[in-house]
């Protein structure tokens, strides 16, 4: 058998090609919409690829399974109970899906999502299965979270997922290999650990949900201290469920002139500069979402800029750009108007505004702070980051919420900003340029700069 992961490590997914070697027939489980990489994998192994297969309906990622369909003639599997509004081949309990050698069986998972199935994958000749594929119904230490559908739904579903693992996957032999589709990075993912296959084996050994000894126990441990989510999963889930646009491909963007990447800015169009927070910081667009490719764009995009917003990017180079694209398409912001052509050397050259950031080291922060008490710091790392060690005086709010949360800062005062090293904090001034906060300061370095600095730290967890 073939089994090819494809890690997407900015959402901390996988997607996996399988096929026999013997009859070359595979599918593509859990696909991402730039589908070009399975099919290009495939063609060079000789593989004809017969299935795109999902596993739930996803809130994370715009699923591929149409592009594959239209692109490369695949039939489309998924969950029954998933009620795709376009033709797909509806899968139950007990469904099949063979190639050849090799069989892939269909098992109900519920409990991540209402729909979950998972997919087993069978040897002919042998009893019992040598991998499952669990989407988010068991991952590496822990299973995916069951809070994504609202307060109301949060405990029925975990009690579901309770019996999915204990009544169902626990009875699959310790060899079994486990190919989770959410992983490390993941805001689906419950679980701390950086490992991304695991086996059953392993899972009795060391996941605790695996090890609760009671329903109440487990239901204790899969919602405890769950982080927050991006606010484009409220979305997702209803895009992948209904007809999602075919794109026939990566779009290549048009490049446009100064003035009118202005003139479409005063049209509600929003910019976003992918550059380098360095770069960001020594000159952009007023009010432009300063997320660097790398931070990454997958995730903070979909946190900060409203969802289905027209977007014009800023990167200097074709790779960066490419990135930036397949990123934002896997999110489902796909009205891309274009980018600045000669980027921010050419906005200069017309004479546009440009906003500039000060930066400020952590000994500089130090001597401020000696000589003003009541300069505001504000930490916009994740709430476990804060918990295990903070600043003191700083104040916190994650800085995926800063668009809507209530701030005390007086916005004609400097307000210093970090998070844990330096590119998030450049999303997060974005957004308060944008509230009206025009005295923002980076801390460069962010905590961790502070931290090896050997200044005072709080630990709200000590």
């Amino acid at each position: 058998m073939i089994i090819k992961p494809f890690v997407d490590e900015g959402l901390g997914n996988s997607s996996y090609l399988v096929a026999s070697e013997i009859t070359g027939r595979a599918v593509v489980i859990d696909p991402e919409r730039d589908v070009d990489r399975y099919i290009q994998v495939a063609h060079g192994l000789g593989l004809q690829l017969t299935h795109a297969l999902e596993t739930h309906l996803h809130a994370d990622f715009v699923s591929g399974l149409r592009e594959l369909a239209e692109q490369s003639g695949v039939k489309i599997g998924a969950s029954a109970e998933a009620q795709l509004a376009f033709g797909y081949l509806p899968l139950r309990e007990g469904d099949a899906i063979h190639l050849g050698d090799l069989t892939l069986g269909v098992v109900a998972t519920p409990g991540h999502t209402p729909e979950h199935i998972s997919f087993t994958l069978t040897e002919a000749g042998r009893p019992t299965p040598s991998a499952i594929f669990t989407g988010g119904a068991l991952i590496v230490g822990g299973a995916a979270r069951t809070d994504l559908f609202g307060h109301h739904l949060t405990e029925p579903l975990t009690h579901l997922l309770y019996h999915t693992i204990h009544d169902k996957l626990l009875h699959l032999p310790d060899e079994v290999a486990v190919y989770p589709t959410h992983g490390a990075g993941s805001f689906c993912n419950a679980s701390a650990s950086g490992e991304r296959v695991t086996t059953m084996g392993n899972e009795r050994k060391g996941n605790p949900l695996v090890q609760a000894r009671t329903e109440q126990e487990f239901l204790n441990r899969a919602l405890n201290d769950l982080p927050s989510y991006p606010t484009y999963f409220a979305y997702l889930r209803a895009v992948n469920q209904l007809r999602t646009n075919v794109l026939h491909g990566i779009p290549l963007l048009s490049p446009l002139r100064a003035h009118d990447v202005h003139a479409q800015r005063s049209h509600g169009v929003a910019i976003v500069d992918a550059r380098s927070p360095l770069q960001f910081t020594q000159g952009h667009i007023p009010n432009a979402y300063g997320i660097p490719v790398d931070t990454p764009l997958i995730s903070w995009a979909g946190w900060v800029i409203p969802f289905n917003a027209p977007l014009i990017l800023i990167a200097d180079d074709p790779s960066t750009r490419e990135q930036a694209v397949r990123q934002l398409l896997r999110i489902g912001y796909d009205d891309l108007r274009g980018y600045l052509d000669g980027g921010m050397r050419a906005w200069a050259k017309a004479d546009l505004p440009i906003t500039h950031v000060p930066v400020m080291s952590v000994q500089e922060l130090v001597r401020a702070r000696e000589m003003n008490d009541g300069l505001a710091v504000l930490d916009v790392r994740q709430d476990a980051e804060w918990r295990a060690g903070h600043l003191p005086g700083a104040t916190h709010t994650e800085g995926g919420r800063l668009r809507t949360a209530e701030l005390s800062f007086p916005k004609e005062e400097p307000l210093i900003v970090h998070c844990g090293h330096t590119a998030r904090s450049t999303v997060a001034i974005s957004v308060l340029e944008q509230r009206g906060y025009q005295n923002v300061k980076l801390l460069d370095g962010g905590f961790s700069a502070w931290e090896k600095a050997g200044y005072p730290i709080i630990r709200d967890d000590a």
